[in-house]
């Protein structure tokens, strides 16, 4: 995964804080400087010599801690504009709880000892107990939400009540119809949420060199009016993600921020919402556990399309988008459906994929004739 780029404030918005920082640097370190000089040297001077002093190394040492702290308040914003409302408020809340155990547990030690080393015990406890709040809040924020009856911070602006129970995917999942699929046999009474980069990826897929990707990306494109068609509601969110992102990344930010569950053919999807702790479904295993076994010595009929990577192998695809491949067949490609006789199969993260021969008992050129006859009639 590629790392983030941090977005850049404007450079007038960072100098001016950088500026101020530096300054108030500048007045502690000369406040530093006159004390020191003021009780360190018996000299009527010594005080404003301090003073000058403490002053001109707090201002080159304010300037890069004042950087450093510019750059550390770009990182927060950018993790939070990453985080959903609902995970900063709990993480916020929890964290002043913690913040307040830790003074509670503090207190005593302080009024029986004010030394030094006890008020810097009674901070870092403080600072540990508020710390292990605001990372409970972050990881369990939703539920936290959910549970306080607050569960409206968790909505997207653009999502009712009734799409809250939507299936969000992906390009993949449309690109292999098998939402279109569930569309049909109506398993999608939530209908379905699909941002909008990710038609802005199917769209750009529709011009790929390659034509099987492209004529995917396009039937992906055309199953959202036919599920419109089948009355499934199809929701197109352009919800505001943060720049710089993947598509991944991006799906996984509209899904935290929704709540919906995901849909997708995609194993490197279910493997990252699982990173996130965000539910997703693998449409394409309900269709390997679903779908037809294909048992060796089966009957097929089978339209082969391209060459494999074999010497004279050629390929194929069934309906449900499985691959079919048959060694001998090259001269097969683009005459339509052949004979074939399944082999065995072997099931694979894009699907299952058939080994199957040519059917003994119709030779190709049979086959070629027949397929070429039929056509003129």
């Amino acid at each position: 995964m590629k790392p983030k780029r941090l977005p850049r404030n404007s450079s007038a918005s960072s100098t001016i804080f950088v500026e101020i920082f530096r300054l108030g640097v500048v007045v502690i370190g000369a406040l530093i400087g006159y004390a020191v000089g003021d009780h360190g040297v018996a000299n009527a001077n010594s005080g404003l010599y301090g003073l000058v002093v403490g002053a001109a190394v707090a201002y080159v040492l304010g300037g890069v801690i004042g950087r450093l702290a510019d750059r550390g308040l770009q990182q927060t914003v950018w993790l939070l504009r990453r985080t959903p409302a609902g995970e900063v408020f709990s993480a916020a809340l929890i964290a002043t709880t913690g913040i307040v155990i830790g003074v509670v547990i503090s207190a005593p030690l302080i009024l029986l000892d004010r030394s030094s080393l006890t008020i810097a015990i009674s901070a870092t406890v403080t600072w540990t107990v508020g710390s292990l709040g605001w990372r409970i809040g972050a990881v369990k924020g939703r539920q936290i939400i959910q549970a306080a009856g607050l569960t409206r911070i968790l909505l997207p602006e653009d999502l009712g009540p009734e799409e809250r129970h939507a299936l969000l995917v992906d390009s993949s999942a449309l690109m292999d119809r098998y939402v279109l699929a569930l569309g049909q046999v109506g398993l999608l009474p939530g209908g379905v949420v699909v941002p909008q980069f990710v038609l802005d990826h199917l769209q750009t897929l529709t011009t790929s060199a390659d034509p099987v990707i492209s004529r995917r990306a396009r039937r992906g494109l055309e199953s959202l009016p036919a599920l419109r068609e089948l009355g499934v509601d199809v929701i197109v969110t352009t919800q505001e993600v943060p720049e710089g992102l993947n598509e991944l990344d991006r799906l996984m930010a509209v899904a935290r921020r929704t709540g919906l569950r995901i849909g997708t053919c995609s194993t490197e999807v279910v493997d990252t919402a699982e990173q996130w702790q965000l539910d997703a479904i693998d449409l394409s295993h309900i269709n390997r556990v679903l779908g037809p076994e294909h048992v060796t010595g089966e009957h097929l009929a089978v339209e082969l399309v391209r060459s494999g990577r074999q010497a004279r192998q050629a390929v194929g695809y069934l309906d449900s988008g499985d691959m079919v491949v048959v060694n001998d067949a090259l001269h097969l490609v683009g005459t339509g459906p052949v004979d074939l006789i399944v082999l065995s199969t072997r099931p694979t993260s894009q699907g299952l994929m058939v080994f199957a021969q040519l059917d003994p008992n119709t030779t190709p050129t049979t086959q070629h004739l027949t397929r070429t006859l039929n056509a003129d009639s």
